[in-house]
């Protein structure tokens, strides 16, 4: 709910020092889950353009889909998939496909688990060691990568996007034919049935599958969306902003534009002015990539009404800059989030005046802050972000010392995110208390890259941390101690890496620098921070 001027409204109860958002009660029956309730949705407006590939060239109507998901659907209740257990790994791209298996997982209560393609196949791997899915979907490029873990598992792959000689594909499931009377599968309370498994990562960089259950809280928040817009989010349903497009897509009868190219400023621009774009939900540093283009211009953004952005903060210059290329104000917002808690958090409609905010509390959300001795602050006190959706959480799948840890037993989750409310009840995140990097849109834990480094002989000690660049990210950066009468040259070290590590978002492309030690804290562990800092100072000097 909005107040009289246009913001999400926030209460502070100074006593319990917790803020709140609005209480808003859900206008969707409990015992229904997201797929049912889609179900009904995409049955109203039958002939209406429901999904546009720009990639594949494709249009689906709403009944198109329709038709397609309940072929998933009925697919796998055929196949037994009752329990909650019975999972769908999908690891795809936003091909024509995709959301048919999604909404068919959803009609039969199947919990899909999504894995970003471009992870490694050690990580890939470990993740579905984790949650075991029967069938594996996945597209035809990444086949070769995945058919020695649907060997271990005994699954079943089906490819997605495409055919192989003698392999299941999506589009073999759809020449079956339909029963007149099916129906989606029914639960006792189906919000709480697990809708979906993400993924995430603890402070050890250990892979952890989060669980996500049928809440409205996933779409009730972007009731303002209609038949009239045009939404498109860059990331795969393994990202929660991917999830949350395709539910609000079928949910609120929008047009749902996919593509399976990665984010370029070109390719946005482009497909905002040919398929006129009014909602879109990105990273903040692809925000940055647009700000910053030449090419961006106030004609091929002149679609958006809803630019929201997510991951981390932009520099105040780059939201003015950004500014001045949309139709009005409260159309570039900032948007707080967990995968763990399945919903945005907070929500900023005035990056104009409160720049550094990521905005009030959505309705239903509590947040209190706590500094590191357990105190509860109030306005502009700084302290850890925990937050409150007041809902059930089935955790990370098989790892009960970790969901302990993230939600506590009076249901606080610990974001591990530290920031402070102002007077306004804006909240301000100023910094992570994880250690978590993310470049390009992809996360990695410094201590990845320091396993690799630190097998080079010549390394005796070695310290990895981010360097922040606005459209890029957290480009990985090293600090290293050599051995004595080592004649190794940065260049090396940075060869290296590429050579061991697979993928391009963990290489070094911060540089790499040769230090006769690394700042140490008084307990004798390498103080990360002091010696980011040191490489900082260093190279401006340099």
């Amino acid at each position: 709910m909005l107040d009289l001027n246009g913001n999400p409204a926030t209460s502070y109860d100074p006593v319990q020092k917790v803020w709140s958002g609005c209480s808003l009660h859900s206008l969707y029956n409990e015992e229904l889950t997201v797929g049912q309730i889609i179900f009904r949705q995409l049955q109203g407006q039958p002939q209406r353009i429901f999904q546009i590939s720009h990639t594949d060239n494709t249009r689906l109507t709403r009944f198109q889909m329709l038709q397609n998901a309940a072929k998933i659907g009925c697919y796998l209740r055929d196949q037994g998939f009752k329990k909650e257990t019975d999972l769908v790994g999908l690891m795809a791209r936003n091909s024509t496909n995709v959301g048919a298996l999604a909404y068919g997982c959803l009609f039969n209560g199947t919990p899909f688990h999504a894995v970003n393609p471009n992870l490694e196949h050690k990580t890939i791997a470990s993740l579905y060691k984790i949650t075991r899915p029967r069938i594996l979907c996945c597209d035809t490029t990444d086949y070769e990568k995945v058919k020695d873990i649907g060997a271990s598992l005994g699954a079943l792959i089906i490819t997605v996007n495409g055919k192989l000689p003698g392999i299941l594909s999506v589009a073999d499931l759809l020449q079956n034919p339909l029963p007149d009377d099916y129906e989606p599968a029914q639960f006792q309370r189906g919000v709480d049935r697990t809708m979906a498994i993400l993924c995430s990562s603890g402070t050890t960089g250990t892979p952890k599958a989060v669980t996500l259950s049928n809440s409205r809280k996933l779409f009730e928040m972007h009731s303002y969306l209609g038949s009239d817009d045009v939404q498109y989010a860059p990331s795969t349903l393994d990202w929660l902003t991917g999830l949350i497009t395709l539910v609000t897509a079928a949910v609120f009868g929008t047009v749902r534009l996919i593509s399976s190219e990665m984010f370029s400023t070109a390719h946005f621009l482009d497909i905002c002015e040919q398929h006129e774009i009014s909602w879109t939900i990105m990273a903040n540093s692809h925000v940055a990539m647009l700000a910053n283009c030449p090419k961006t211009s106030a004609q091929k953004l002149r679609s958006l009404k809803h630019l929201l952005f997510a991951g981390g903060h932009c520099l105040v210059a780059t939201l003015k800059k950004m500014q001045s290329f949309l139709h009005g104000s409260g159309i570039l917002r900032n948007a707080y989030g967990l995968t763990e808690v399945g919903t945005l958090v907070s929500y900023n409609y005035d990056t104009q005046s409160k720049p550094t905010s990521v905005g009030r509390l959505m309705a239903n959300i509590r947040v209190k802050i706590v500094d590191s001795s357990g105190q509860l602050q109030g306005p502009k006190g700084l302290g850890e972000v925990l937050c409150h959706n007041g809902q059930p959480w089935s955790g990370y799948v098989g790892n009960p010392q970790a969901t302990a840890e993230m939600r506590d037993s009076a249901g606080w989750y610990h974001t591990g995110d530290v920031g402070y409310f102002d007077e306004d009840h804006y909240l301000h995140i100023v910094e992570r208390k994880k250690d978590m990097l993310k470049y390009l849109g992809m996360m990695y834990y410094p201590h990845e890259v320091e396993e690799v480094i630190a097998q080079m002989p010549d390394v005796a000690e070695v310290c990895v941390f981010g360097i922040f660049r606005e459209t890029e990210g957290d480009a990985a950066a090293a600090s290293v101690v050599l051995r004595s009468g080592s004649k190794l040259d940065p260049k090396h070290v940075e060869q290296y890496v590429r050579k061991n590590v697979s993928v391009q978002f963990k290489h070094l492309h911060g540089g790499v620098q040769f230090v006769p030690q690394l700042a140490k804290s008084a307990n004798g562990k390498v103080n990360r921070q002091a010696v980011k800092a040191a490489y900082l100072r260093d190279a401006t000097q340099s």
